[in-house]
Formats: C-alpha cells, structure tokens, sequence
C-alpha cells in the first residue's frame, strides 16, 4: 500500500472524521454566532444597556411628556407612606420589559403594550402587574383608566418618547406634540352627482 492511500484510509476512520467535523463546527460557530444572533434578548446592545437603565426611564419620559398622569397617589405596603416613584410610567415600563418580555426599542411592541391596557389585546393579570406585591392598593384599574384618557395623539407621543429614550437611534426621532383635535370637516352635499 502507498503512502497516499493509507493517508486517505487515516482521514476516513469514522471517529476521526467526527472529530474533526465537531472541531470544524465549534470553531464555526464560535465565530460566527455574535454576528447571528442579538446580543440580549430584549434587542438592546450592551452599550445602550449600559446607558440606559428601565428604573430611571420614567423620569425622562415625565420631563419630556409633563402633562402625562403620574398616578403615584398609592402607598406602600411595608411604610403606608405614599410611593411617589411608583409612577404610571414607571409601572408601564416594567410591565412591557419584565412581565410582557417585549422589546423597548420598537414602537410596534409598545403599541401592544398600550392595546393591553386598553383592553383589545392580551389580557392583564392583576397578580403580576407591577406594584401589586409593594402597593397596598394595585393600580392596574387606575392605570388602564389613566391610557384610556390619552387621546391618540397623547398615546403615539408616549410610544415615540419611548422609543427614543431606549433606540436613540430611531429613524423617526421627533416626539409629535400632542395637539388638540380639530373639528371634522363634514362633507359636502351633492358630491355623489360628480361621479355621473
């Protein structure tokens, strides 16, 4: 037998391929899968995680959002002194991160969130909403009633402020100021005759 065909019947063992196949596969992967995959699974990267906290979000949100309900008149349950930090903010953040398991960073996800507290998407559970285990009162029926009143404009403003806060990188990066509604204009009569 030559030389070279006992080095092809070497690599042909069938343990040895499967080594060298895990090996490959390792390495492959080992390169590779922080360019595949994101880096957490809420999708903010480590940076922007670092910048940004979720516990101090709602501060922000009520500097640039000052007409939004605080809804902070509940007590604590170990004090009985009122929570002032407790705020609908801050409860709508830690549902949509923590209990929801959605992303920050994309105003689809908060959307769903603001359709949960409206009542026309997933229901909400009054065990699990924040504030419910620290409150003495939960304020999930406060806080559904609270984003019931916001018009439209008010809830996109919120969505937007949101996004830009977590994604400050967001195309659309102009908070749209909630603006009183005008008047519908009520149509013409007669218009249906210009389609003869």
């Amino acid at each position: 037998m030559s030389k070279k065909s006992s080095f092809i019947q070497v690599l042909l063992q069938p343990w040895q391929a499967l080594t060298v196949l895990m090996v490959v596969s390792v390495l492959v992967l080992g390169l590779g899968v922080g360019k595949l995959m994101p880096t957490n699974l809420l999708g903010i990267s480590s940076a922007l995680a670092q910048r940004v906290s979720p516990g101090d979000v709602w501060q922000q949100v009520y500097q640039q959002l000052p007409d939004l309900p605080k809804e902070n008149k509940y007590n604590r349950k170990d004090s009985g002194k009122v929570a002032d930090n407790n705020t609908l903010a801050s409860r709508l953040i830690r549902y949509h991160i923590y209990i929801k398991g959605r992303s920050p960073i994309y105003r689809l996800d908060w959307k769903l969130t603001l359709a949960d507290y409206l009542g026309v998407n997933e229901i909400m559970y009054d065990t699990t909403y924040p504030g419910n285990d620290t409150l003495q009162q939960n304020p999930i029926a406060g806080d559904r009633t609270a984003i019931k009143n916001l018009t439209r404009q008010q809830r996109n403003a919120l969505v937007q402020v949101l996004v830009n806060i977590f994604n400050p990188s967001s195309p659309n990066t102009q908070v749209p100021s909630p603006s009183p509604s005008t008047p519908s204009q009520q149509p013409q009569r007669g218009g249906a005759d210009l389609l003869k």
